[in-house]
């Protein structure tokens, strides 16, 4: 598919993510719509360019209006977060998936690209696992509901009048990110950050335009009812990760402690917050993500996709430290 002057709605438009993606694709010719819950980040989308409706995925009836006349639909709204109600992560990141999916096929749009997660393969999983692993919601809400959107979402795939595209990004990162950039300086800035067990296992990092040219070539390519891994390729370990961060935000390497002192000391700490009902800040579970042991294959995107991914964690941090000069992050959480 030529993208050049097609229509493109981006569910999520007002997230990091969201934003960046916005002007890639208007830097290629294409039209921009979008949907955000907030009104500020609409409208930060919107001075980008975008068309922009304010409301949820949750809601069938803006669901349906928004569809009318567009192309291609790239769902990234989801809720994002360590651990919670199974019921709220349900809401949106099942429910309000396939809502605007059966919209989208209903007004006759041609590709639906989802972007899922590689947690959807758990925490313990096989070094260069393919997309053909095996999929472990290890009791987890946000792992729980990829996966059920996944196999939910897939059902709807029927090219060539509709096609489905299913993404799996690994640690996506860069200018805005909140669990990868911004938290992590912050709790740094404070002493209060550790990475656990000397930083042993592998950060599937991917810089945010890398996936962005995923999702176009995905497009192109109309790779329907398939589904790819997407990381930087680059076998990174949590205490380099966790270092290079620090030295671009001017800041001393994290300390170390064992999994499981780090997650009774995050417990406590959240005990306390919600002891003096202060909302959490992060969650003892954010230990089973930031340990994570091997790396995910991305083969398959190599292959089918041509993906090469462009940018490498050195050139990726050189532009976050750029960001992060010019950037009071504290007003972004």
């Amino acid at each position: 598919m030529e993208l050049k002057n097609k229509t493109i709605l981006v569910t999520g438009i007002g997230s990091f993510f969201g934003l960046r993606f916005t002007e890639l694709a208007i830097n290629q010719g294409m039209k921009v719509c979008g949907l955000e819950n907030s009104q500020e980040a609409a409208k930060k989308a919107q001075n980008l360019g975008a068309k922009v409706t304010t409301g949820s995925v949750t809601d069938s009836k803006i669901c349906d209006k928004i569809c009318q006349g567009v192309d291609i639909v790239l769902h990234t709204e989801e809720i994002a977060k360590e651990g919670g109600s199974l019921e709220q992560f349900q809401e949106v990141n099942v429910k309000g998936a396939v809502n605007i999916a059966k919209a989208a096929k209903q007004a006759g749009v041609k590709t639906f690209v989802h972007i899922s997660n590689a947690l959807v393969y758990g925490f313990n999983y096989p070094n260069h696992i393919t997309e053909s692993g095996e999929l472990v919601s290890e009791g987890n809400p946000y792992c729980q509901t990829k996966i059920e959107a996944e196999k939910a979402l897939l059902v709807l795939n029927s090219p060539p009048d509709f096609g489905m595209i299913v993404l799996r990004p690994g640690d996506v990162y860069g200018p805005g990110c909140i669990p990868w950039i911004v938290r992590p300086v912050l709790f740094m800035r404070q002493k209060l950050f550790a990475i656990a067990n000397d930083g042993k296992g592998v950060m599937n990092h991917l810089y945010l335009d890398n996936l962005a040219d995923a999702i176009f070539l995905a497009i192109e390519k109309e790779c329907y009812g398939e589904i790819f891994n997407l990381t930087d390729g680059e076998e990174t370990s949590w205490k380099e990760y966790f270092r290079q961060l620090a030295e671009i935000a001017a800041l001393p390497v994290p300390f170390s402690l064992p999994k499981d002192e780090l997650k009774m000391f995050l417990k406590l700490r959240y005990q306390g917050q919600k002891l003096f009902r202060k909302q959490a800040d992060i969650l003892p579970e954010a230990v089973d993500f930031m340990t994570r042991p091997h790396a995910y294959s991305i083969e398959k995107a190599k292959t089918l996709l041509n993906y090469q991914p462009k940018i490498n964690l050195q050139e990726g941090m050189r532009i976050t430290q750029e960001w992060l000069q010019k950037t009071d992050i504290k007003k972004l959480m």
